[in-house]
């Protein structure tokens, strides 16, 4: 890694960019961010970065403006500060259900959020599962959004469940395409189709399941759990159509109010997480089937790739044990 580079943690991600740091071997880059009595925001970088190349560091989880707000300042800082180049390093995009209006004069807000992040300077963006696939049309400056897809295809690997014992199940329609990336990093699986309906945010009616799943290990993939509701929902279907073991692969873990009591009472055998969202040391103690990776050397790898001019694409190869 080049000596002009830099790597800057907000206050969401400190641990995240600890490990991306260490995995590039650097250190941290020294930085100062205050919050004032009036809910005022001031980030200082603490060293040069005149002409450097800044990588910021920071989800935009709960509480998200605040988050956000961090962001757009720290970027501000380090244009004024004459940063050579600006890249932000989001895993957890804020806002990014926000992507269209489903009813009439509703906001399109993960658009707004893009205008803001080019506006305060930011010269590139690296995101992790973006909600929708399409958020990256809405920047006018390059966007690479990774995955963490094979890091949880290797886990389950991991698993060595018989190849005709597993099925990837898809919690709606919308996440097809996700379900058949995990189910082509599990040997070709198979995949089913949770048909459901949602009268109101986090409750399902309809009890339809497209594909086989009776006697099978399931594994249930998305990219965001927040309240859980809807999740678990889908999970009892599975089990009331015969499923064995469920598993659970997500990439962000939100889990907003009482997401962790429901996911410990659901039939759910194990839910494995990235750590694009922190895990408080007070959730952790309430769940005994939350499994957290770290996303850190798929990053650092993303790092390394952006300033040495390499594809980007290549970070995933590490994660195909089935070469070796």
């Amino acid at each position: 890694m080049v000596k002009e580079t830099v790597i800057f943690a907000l206050t969401s991600s400190t641990d995240l960019a600890s490990r991306i740091a260490k995995d590039l071997g650097l250190s941290l880059g020294k930085i100062k961010v205050e919050h004032f009595a009036d809910g005022e925001i001031m980030v200082t970088p603490q060293e040069t970065i005149r002409g450097r190349s800044v990588f910021i560091i920071q989800s935009t989880c709960p509480p998200v403006t605040e988050r956000l707000m961090e962001v757009l300042v720290c970027i501000d800082a380090c244009k004024r500060a004459s940063a050579g180049e600006i890249t932000l390093v989001m895993p957890y995009y804020g806002y990014a259900r926000q992507d269209r209006k489903a009813a009439s004069r509703q906001p399109i807000t993960s658009k707004l959020v893009a205008d803001l992040l080019q506006v305060a300077g930011a010269n590139r963006i690296v995101t992790v599962d973006l909600h929708a696939s399409q958020i990256q049309g809405f920047f006018n400056i390059p966007i690479d959004d990774q995955t963490a897809i094979p890091m949880l295809g290797r886990y389950f690997r991991g698993k060595q469940i018989p190849d005709d014992k597993v099925v990837v199940v898809s919690p709606d329609h919308g996440g097809v395409v996700r379900a058949r990336k995990l189910a082509e990093a599990l040997n070709g699986a198979p995949i089913a189709i949770i048909d459901k309906r949602r009268p109101r945010p986090n409750e399902v009616e309809a009890q339809n399941v497209i594909g086989e799943v009776a006697g099978k290990d399931c594994i249930v993939v998305d990219d965001i759990c927040d309240t859980a509701g809807s999740l678990c929902a889908a999970c009892r279907i599975l089990k009331a159509h015969g499923a064995n073991n469920i598993y659970v692969g997500v990439t962000h873990g939100v889990f907003s109010r009482d997401a962790i009591e429901k996911i410990e009472a659901s039939p759910i055998t194990e839910m494995v997480i990235s750590d694009s969202i922190p895990l408080s040391d007070e959730k952790r103690k309430k769940t005994t089937k939350i499994t957290q990776l770290t996303i850190a050397d798929m990053l650092a790898e993303t790092i390394d790739a952006i300033q040495n001019h390499n594809s980007v694409s290549r970070v995933y190869d590490m994660y195909d044990n089935r070469l070796v």
